[in-house]
């Protein structure tokens, strides 16, 4: 994996990749009978287990995997989750627990810890020392997770905002389908929508701003100009969209980045919502079908309050906690790009008690130059 500066010293990745084919609609099938098809490959490599934070995408994974698999008559998944007790932000029980039991498993493996996860920590290092900078920073959260899925498979739920989230010109989109009124924010997003890619791309600059303080300002005009660019290359019709988000970079690092520790446990990774089959399933839907959501497509899945539950578990005090903070307490400066990074700005941004957490890599990246070159890997960590 090849990230370049300005990524490491900003904590974020921009650009597609090059367009894909997605299957034909004949090929995909619903958008039910596509995410089937994904889940099945790791039902059939057991043991397989479901990263499981209650969240609605995570719920949704698990809800059709154990459906699925007790109508094919196989092992059924295995919820796993990472549990927290001393940070109550990050730990989502209640929720857990409706869908675990709503779903009538008595298997879960809840994974405690208390530093083990930070960025720099214990399995930061190995996974760094194993395979340098992966992005995103924290994809070492997967590891006790994957340990666990030793040899068999491991589902996410990555990718279900991104597939079933609103579009940004969604309200433009509505209008012009004349499902929404026209008032003046949709005769503003309608112009904006007709306008030349030149002017949509300018367009977000006055409203949007993406704030790194830790950068100078000539990185941090680089780093605005590339997410305008990328921002307004999204499509207007959603049809259109659903292949655009598989192309996003980011989302092909974070997939990259997970499938290299996973292979080193001989475990295969799948992401039914980022499988190019159901991308091709939600674009074949009539308008009318794409816009109703989770609750329509998953109804049967699991009950509607939570399919619909918006909020989240927050995971950034996670990875910053004494390891971090001893490691960026005696950086003498060293191991940080100074050509792009304004270092006293760095050095108050962490010395805040919640750092933002796009400066994560950069502590990685003086991690890496602190540590010896010797690993061990994964594989062996998982058997000790």
């Amino acid at each position: 994996m090849i990230l370049s500066r300005l990524e490491i010293a900003s904590g974020l990745v921009f650009g597609l990749a090059p367009t894909e084919r997605l299957p034909s609609a004949r090929e995909a099938g619903t958008p039910l009978e596509a995410l089937e098809r994904a889940i099945m490959p790791a039902l059939l490599r057991p043991p397989c287990l479901v990263s499981f934070s209650g969240g609605r995408d995570s719920s949704t994974i698990l809800a059709l995997a154990v459906r699925l698999a007790r109508r094919e008559g196989l092992e059924l998944p295995i919820p796993a989750t990472n549990r927290f007790p001393s940070a109550a932000q990050s730990d989502d029980v209640e929720w857990q627990e409706r869908v675990v039991v709503h779903l009538g498993l008595t298997d879960w493996v809840r994974a405690v810890h208390t530093s083990e996860l930070d960025s720099v920590g214990p399995a930061a290092r190995r996974v760094l020392r194993r395979h340098g900078l992966l992005w995103p920073f924290n994809t070492h959260f997967h590891v006790p997770l994957l340990q666990e899925a030793f040899g068999g498979s491991l589902l996410t739920g990555l990718g279900g905002d991104e597939a079933l989230g609103e579009p940004r010109w969604a309200r433009a989109a509505a209008v012009l389908s004349r499902r929404a009124g026209l008032g003046p924010r949709e005769l503003q997003a309608v112009g904006l929508t007709a306008s030349p890619f030149a002017a949509r791309r300018a367009a977000p600059s006055t409203r949007e701003p993406v704030l790194l303080p830790w950068l100078k300002p000539e990185a941090q005009g680089e780093v605005w100009a590339r997410w305008i660019s990328e921002t307004a290359s999204e499509p207007l019709q959603s049809s259109g969209r659903f292949a655009w988000w598989r192309r996003l970079r980011y989302v092909r690092l974070g997939i990259e980045a997970l499938q290299r520790i996973a292979s080193d446990l001989l475990v295969e990774v799948r992401h039914p919502f980022a499988d190019a089959g159901f991308a091709a399933a939600l674009a074949a839907l009539p308008p009318d079908a794409r816009s109703q959501g989770r609750e329509v497509l998953f109804q049967d899945a699991l009950p509607v309050e939570l399919i619909q539950r918006c909020t989240r578990s927050h995971f950034d005090h996670v990875f910053w906690s004494e390891h971090s903070r001893e490691l960026a307490a005696r950086w003498n400066g060293e191991g940080v790009d100074d050509e792009l990074v304004d270092l006293e700005a760095l050095r108050r941004e962490w010395q805040a008690p919640r750092p933002d957490a796009r400066t994560f890599m950069l502590l990685q990246r003086i991690a890496v130059e602190d540590e010896p070159a010797d690993a061990g890997d994964l594989a062996t960590a998982a058997s000790a």
